[in-house]
């Protein structure tokens, strides 16, 4: 391990190795010894600390923080690179970053962070110019985020502290522009000018213009192949996994899944198998299926209310094992997945994993594990000591946005958000699919109708900061003005903003109703 120690993210102080003894760079700066350190120390961890946070560098944690080589993080201490206001382009959880918990995202500090020499050389041919020491680390993790390095903001670098209001933002709007530039689609750079202009009141001309001089580094590919990730975390928990299956008005489906999951090479030790049949005077139809004799133990549980959150929630309620699978009723399952899927999260060191999970006529089209901006609710498998206190929120029901919702509330407890695409489950998509019971919302005879959809108005209003609301509302509209009759632009937006206000007021009905 070494310690690249630094003032203010330029000048270079001092390096240290574990021991405390000093190691001679002569004059270079700091980003200079850490390409220089990423060299002659391939093999281990290069670590930088701003000077008046070394006192407080937790290293007893280190070997826990990063223990496989495909592992950045960082913590914002006093300082963060990039300003809030790159939500207004960005609308991914990565931006919105709970600091309490260890948590998956691309945005870096100089405070107090590192990275493996061997994975920092990976990007050194993209970035052997840059001269901007937090423009460098943000720029190495969005685009390593994307090609299979793990990156994370973790409090736990630092000891005897508590988590500090991070006061200063060290990019200038020239800054943040050539980012935008440099790792998003072109588009995105003439939203962030319009929304500076519309909200922040500030007309950022030359940062604007000058960052299209920059170069792109949007969908670079670094191959992180020859970096075998083995976590050196040592997993004291069973094999034993329990699957959550809600199924409504579909037997046939239901039976198959079943059968898939009698053939696991990993059997489950419960099948908790939550039917839905609304009416009063309704029984069960899988009575036949109850009675046959499997593997596992099968806990039916009967109920005439409909919903695929109340459904879960009885599920999960029933949960006893160290594993969950989440699981739909038109799934197709490999005798191998199960068992695959908790070795990938042994190897990985992580608490949770996403499966692949495309139609039959479908290609995969991510194909690298990586850190997921989103979560899917029937192909999860999922530590159980995350789903404590974890429900399916009935603000969605019915509607859209609920594993989104779930898979959120799981970031929000430290539990990263894992998708591997050699683990797959085949989606069929039955006839009957999607949500089977037509509910009439309250809002449905308003006129115009609310836009966005009210539901993932409660999800914006839950979760996103004021900068992605904003910048979310804006590209909608742009991106609706060509798909509508109405041309006339003032007219076109004043419509909009009625249907933006009916989602909003409908948006916080839902949220005041959970």
């Amino acid at each position: 391990m070494k310690i690249l120690i630094h003032r203010h993210a330029g000048q270079l102080i001092d390096i240290l190795s574990i021991g405390g003894d000093s190691i001679p760079v002569g004059s270079l700066n700091c980003i200079s010894a850490f390409w220089y350190l990423a060299k002659e120390y391939p093999e281990e961890l290069i670590l930088w600390c701003e000077e008046r946070i070394y006192k407080d560098l937790n290293l007893e944690e280190i070997n826990k923080i990063f223990h496989h080589d495909l592992i950045m993080a960082s913590y914002a201490v006093y300082s963060e690179y990039l300003p809030r206001a790159v939500g207004y382009i960005d609308h991914m959880p990565y931006v919105n970053v709970n600091r309490n918990v260890s948590y998956g995202t691309w945005f870096m500090s100089t405070d107090v962070g590192g990275i493996k020499g061997n994975t920092l050389l990976k990007f050194k041919h993209f970035f052997s110019k840059e001269s901007d020491f937090g423009f460098l680390l943000n720029s190495i993790a969005k685009i390593g985020l994307e090609n299979g390095l793990f990156c994370y903001s973790v409090p736990s670098l630092i000891v005897n502290r508590e988590i500090p209001l991070v006061k200063k933002i060290n990019a200038d709007n020239s800054d943040l522009f050539r980012f935008v530039y440099s790792h998003y689609t072109t588009i995105w750079t003439t939203i962030l000018f319009f929304c500076f202009i519309s909200k922040e009141k500030n007309i950022p001309i030359k940062s604007y213009i000058s960052a299209f001089f920059n170069s792109k580094k949007f969908k670079k590919e670094i191959d992180l192949r020859d970096l075998p990730i083995k976590s050196t975390q040592l997993s004291q928990l069973s094999n034993n996994i329990d699957v959550i299956l809600p199924t409504i008005g579909r037997t046939e489906q239901v039976k198959q899944v079943l059968n898939d999951l009698r053939n696991q090479s990993l059997t489950p030790y419960q099948v908790i198998l939550i039917e839905q049949k609304p009416g009063e005077d309704h029984t069960s139809d899988l009575q036949g299926l109850v009675k046959e004799k499997w593997p596992f133990q099968l806990v039916h549980i009967f109920t005439q209310r409909t919903g695929v959150c109340y459904a879960r929630n009885l599920g999960l309620e029933k949960v006893i094992s160290d594993w969950v699978f989440l699981c739909d009723d038109d799934n197709r399952i490999a005798s191998s997945v199960l068992s695959d899927a908790l070795s990938e999260i042994r190897r990985l060191g992580v608490n949770m994993i996403n499966t692949a999970y495309r139609q039959p006529d479908e290609n995969i089209i991510f194909k690298k594990i990586k850190q997921w901006g989103t979560f899917g609710a029937g192909n999860s498998i999922v530590k159980s000591e995350f789903l404590e206190n974890v429900r399916f929120s009935n603000t969605f029901e019915h509607g859209y946005g609920e594993d989104k919702d779930f898979g959120m509330q799981l970031r929000n407890r430290g539990c990263d958000i894992i998708y591997d695409p050699f683990l797959e489950i085949t989606h069929l998509k039955a006839p009957m699919g999607g949500f089977r019971i037509k509910k009439v919302f309250k809002w449905e005879a308003e006129s115009p109708q609310p836009k966005p959809s009210p539901t993932v108005m409660a999800l914006i209003l839950k979760y996103y900061t004021l900068e992605q609301r904003y910048g979310y509302k804006l590209s909608m509209f742009l991106k609706f003005y060509r798909k509508q009759t109405i041309k006339n632009p003032i007219a076109y937006f004043k419509i909009m903003n009625k249907s933006w206000d009916k989602s909003l007021y409908w948006g916080k009905y839902l949220l005041d109703q959970s």
